[in-house]
């Protein structure tokens, strides 16, 4: 019964992890999973990222992808899950600009070149319910490319942090996921603040290492990175 017991476990906690292998653009996804997406070293596993300095925490690929998306500025988009995403925490979204000279189906991604677009905070009701944007959903939420980001090839990379377990060092997960973009019809803004990934987050940030339970409307979470850039 013990054997059997460890099995439920082991199946649940496979089931409650994901990845994101499809990019939604305005209403539009990828013709296929990891077409534009870079496959993810957990496509099989599903298991998140423990260490928030690690080298992983940049893309997490394990291959290129073999196309380049076309994302108009201003457009919408969000990623598919292929398990429900019903762990508790924020899901983010960085841009990074590929240099000139290099494209978007090879870059690493390396350097302080990435910059925030998008983040997301729980909500509490009057019973102290704690509710995350898109949590227990296929999707992640939605997120906007902001209209005065130049035009050009970018990696754009996705991330949702898991905290049901973030309370001890390294407890936080990271599910996240970059796709090779090229941005068209953009203007002529100055995306920043540039951090580098890893580089960006430390194990003991507020952000990363977190007690749900102590998080209120007086003392309200605060997600890991820079600040948003909207343009």
């Amino acid at each position: 019964m013990k054997f059997i017991q460890s099995l439920l476990v082991i199946a649940t906690a496979v089931q409650a992890h994901y990845t994101f292998p499809r990019l939604v653009i305005n209403g539009k996804s990828e013709e296929a999973d990891w077409w534009a997406t870079r496959r993810t070293k957990n496509a099989d596993s599903k298991q998140g990222i423990e260490s928030a300095t690690s080298a992983d925490i940049r893309c997490y690929s394990s291959q290129n992808a073999a196309n380049i998306a076309t994302v108009p500025a201003g457009a919408t988009i969000h990623y598919i899950s292929t398990q429900q995403v019903n762990h508790p925490g924020p899901t983010q979204y960085y841009l990074a600009k590929v240099p000139e000279g290099k494209s978007a189906s090879n870059w690493d991604g390396s350097g302080n070149v990435w910059f925030k677009i998008h983040t997301t905070t729980p909500t509490i009701d009057s019973n102290k319910q704690m509710t995350w944007p898109a949590q227990n959903e296929y999707v992640l939420t939605n997120a906007t490319i902001p209209a005065s980001t130049p035009d050009g090839e970018y990696l754009l990379r996705v991330e949702q942090i898991a905290l049901h377990m973030a309370n001890r060092p390294n407890g936080a997960q990271f599910y996240l996921a970059c796709t090779q973009i090229k941005i068209t019809g953009g203007g002529s803004g100055t995306p920043g603040p540039l951090v580098a990934l890893p580089g960006a987050y430390s194990t003991n940030d507020p952000g990363i290492l977190v007690n749900l339970g102590a998080i209120s409307a007086e003392s309200p979470y605060v997600p890991p990175g820079p600040a948003v850039w909207s343009g």
